[in-house]
């Protein structure tokens, strides 16, 4: 298994989250060996903004190793204010094969715990079981946008096999942990054409689903001109399927037009 490329450190870790689903998240790790090339909207930020220059420099991980001193400092200054931590937005936690940082998301998962703070955990990679000995209000899940491995390994090439992430998933589902699915992007038929119905019918153990277009991409704009009456039937089919099963459900902002 790979070793991160590097340590870095920072001045800070906990911040307010302008995600929508979100509230207070951590980022550990500059870059990601996930390498998605929907594009990656973190890669495209983290371009722009001359943290990284290119995708070969953002696919070789460096983590921040004063992530737990850090937490240490602000956790108690903001305890009071946080509703739950996402790990993460703008890099994986569970980093596929990289068990360096598997080992810091543990920590800091424990670490938030510990000070009564729940965790959200979203991952291309694999949930370790030892997730299910945490407490009992975090959530775990899965970005999950096709079943087909040959897309995956176009567009999320680092990242963990599907039927991997379903199963490490559905373990932590079987020992009554909460968990959930992140549809998105989801692509739009010129991408690939695939059965909606089939991944939701993969998914339908888990206690919520959100779902989202690809907000970002010029092959879905320009490629597919129907993707708007493509991404609200689709969103009526999420609802639909997760009403049926008492799944809860998020469609993203400006996925139904």
């Amino acid at each position: 298994m790979p070793n991160v490329e590097g340590f870095i450190t920072r001045k800070s870790m906990l911040y307010k989250t302008g995600v929508e689903y979100g509230d207070y998240t951590i980022n550990f790790v500059q870059g990601c060996a996930h390498g998605c090339k929907y594009p990656c909207y973190a890669f495209s930020m983290k371009k722009r903004f001359g943290q990284v220059k290119t995708y070969e420099e953002w696919v070789k991980p460096y983590l921040v190793s004063n992530t737990l001193e850090l937490l240490d400092r602000e956790i108690p200054r903001l305890r009071n204010k946080i509703r739950s931590v996402q790990l993460c937005f703008t890099t994986d936690p569970f980093m596929y094969e990289y068990p360096q940082i598997e080992q810091m998301s543990l920590a800091a998962i424990n670490k938030l715990n510990h000070a009564g703070i729940k965790c959200t955990i979203l991952t291309k990679g694999i949930l370790p079981e030892v997730l299910s000995e945490c407490s009992e209000q975090n959530e775990y899940g899965i970005t999950l946008i096709s079943l087909d491995e040959n897309y995956r390994s176009k567009v999320e090439p680092g990242a963990a096999p599907y039927e991997e992430r379903l199963r490490a998933l559905r373990r932590l589902h079987e020992k009554g942990c909460k968990t959930w699915v992140s549809m998105e992007p989801y692509p739009t038929p010129n991408l690939i054409n695939q059965d909606l119905r089939e991944i939701l019918e993969a998914v339908s153990f888990v206690d919520k689903i959100i779902f989202g277009r690809t907000n970002y991409s010029r092959k879905v704009t320009s490629g597919y001109p129907e993707h708007k009456k493509f991404y609200n039937e689709k969103a009526a089919e999420v609802i639909r399927f997760c009403e049926d099963h008492k799944i809860a459900y998020h469609i993203k902002e400006k996925t139904i037009t």
